[in-house]
């Protein structure tokens, strides 16, 4: 069972010249007034008998008091915390009688239950590693977010290069009329040669050809003129028949082929490689883009991964509420950040978290609950109720929700004691304040 306070009583602490509660086991009791009568001092009263010196105020004593502070609480589990004396000292008894210390009390009251605002007013980073490392799961989400962050700055880098890249690979020129190669000039002027040294053949071919017509032309006149050397002739006639054949070449083979491209090549060849290399370029540009590309969607990959991982790792965690998470290094409760949560929720969030710190603290202490309405108050009051919490507050208000008003040091309305007729004034040192009635115990 978790620890709840029980009873109270304070005396000449900073504006507190006397007040008697008995705050609700559960829920919500609201210490009202209006400003500069002691509501705060009642809060700061119970964290220095509870949370030791380290909540002593500056100056503990009533002003104008000669009577030192007195502090007394009694506790769920039957301790007595006492502070008295010219030196406020702490005496801490068990049921048994036994004496015990702050050590003792440290063990089971949670710092931050004292000292909510403390919490609250952190930066978002504290109060998600509170979070965090009270579920258990801190350190690995901290590797997580190393990892992540790691990845979302190589993605950052990856994504601008492949956006230069394309964009590089956009403004360069492009000519879809060049070879893919560069040309060699020395390639040009060898082909040159040999286009030349198959044309001197062909010409050759057909200066022999012509050769041997103007032969056969006149063997064919001698054959014509000179009938005793006839059978001669026509020998010699076969065999230049027969070399003529063989000679003999296509249309086709015979036509000369132009040097006039390779000329022109030859000629443009500084403009024609000036455009293949910017061709080059592009395709280069345009695959250095496409692999930035490709590395940006993988380390993206990569990201969600991780992302994925956080989620499942905070799924699976003992969160204090459900809905509550942690995003980014932020808290989040109902899918909303600290500053777009309500006062409530707030509230909620904090106590929640604070309680799983240390399960064995059942109270907390909150000041200033004015910024609630009193629908948002009942809620949080409800909820409370039901999650077994003990909260003390204070609230400028003297209405109907307040527990116990404070005015001018002394509790003038107290419904969380049954009517007694004992004068809450009488307290040693302090003057006679007004009798406490009889009033019902707060809904909240």
């Amino acid at each position: 069972m978790s620890v709840k306070i029980n009873k109270l009583e304070i005396e000449n602490v900073k504006r507190v010249r006397a007040v008697k509660m008995e705050p609700s086991k559960d829920g919500l009791t609201i210490i009202g007034g209006n400003n500069g009568q002691g509501k705060t001092s009642v809060l700061d009263s119970i964290a220095w008998a509870l949370g030791g010196e380290s909540f002593r105020p500056s100056a503990p004593g009533r002003e104008g008091s000669v009577v030192p502070p007195y502090l007394h609480v009694v506790l769920s589990n039957g301790l007595v915390v006492e502070r008295k004396g010219k030196n406020s000292d702490l005496k801490v008894t068990d049921p048994s009688g036994q004496k015990a210390g702050q050590k003792l009390l440290d063990s089971f009251v949670e710092k931050l239950a004292l000292n909510l605002p403390k919490f609250m007013e952190a930066s978002d980073a504290e109060k998600a590693k509170t979070l965090l490392n009270i579920i258990g799961v801190g350190d690995q989400l901290t590797e997580l977010d190393r990892k992540e962050q790691e990845l979302y700055q190589e993605r950052l880098y990856t994504g601008r290069t492949a956006d230069q890249k394309a964009k590089f690979a956009k403004e360069q020129p492009y000519y879809p009329d060049a070879p893919k190669d560069l040309i060699s000039a020395s390639d040009l002027i060898k082909e040159q040669q040999e286009i030349l040294a198959r044309n001197g053949q062909r010409q050759q071919w057909i200066k022999e050809h012509d050769q041997i017509i103007d032969e056969l032309k006149q063997t064919e006149a001698k054959i014509n003129s000179t009938k005793e050397e006839l059978h001669r002739l026509q020998a010699l006639h076969g065999e230049l028949l027969s070399k003529e054949a063989s000679s003999r070449k296509t249309p086709e083979e015979l036509q000369m082929e132009s040097t006039e491209e390779l000329e022109r090549n030859l000629s443009e060849i500084e403009e024609i490689n000036r455009k293949v290399r910017a061709n080059l370029d592009k395709d280069k540009a345009e695959e250095d883009a496409l692999q930035y590309k490709t590395k940006y969607d993988s380390l993206t990959t990569e990201i969600e991964a991780v992302r994925k991982e956080k989620t499942d790792l905070l799924s699976s965690a003992d969160l204090p509420l459900p809905e509550l998470s942690v995003s980014d290094g932020k808290l989040i409760y109902k899918g909303k950040e600290w500053d777009c949560m309500s006062g409530a929720e707030k509230l909620k969030v904090s106590t929640a978290i604070v309680r799983k710190l240390n399960p064995e603290c059942g109270f907390v202490l909150l000041d200033k609950l004015e910024q609630m309405d009193l629908q948002t108050l009942q809620e949080f009051g409800q909820w409370l109720e039901a999650e077994g919490l003990q909260a003390i507050a204070t609230r400028v208000s003297t209405g109907d929700e307040c527990s116990i008003i404070i005015e001018d040091g002394y509790a003038v309305r107290n419904d969380t004691l049954r009517a007694t007729g004992e004068d809450q004034g009488n307290a040693a040192g302090s003057a006679a304040a007004p009798a406490t009635p009889a009033f019902k115990p707060g809904i909240f």
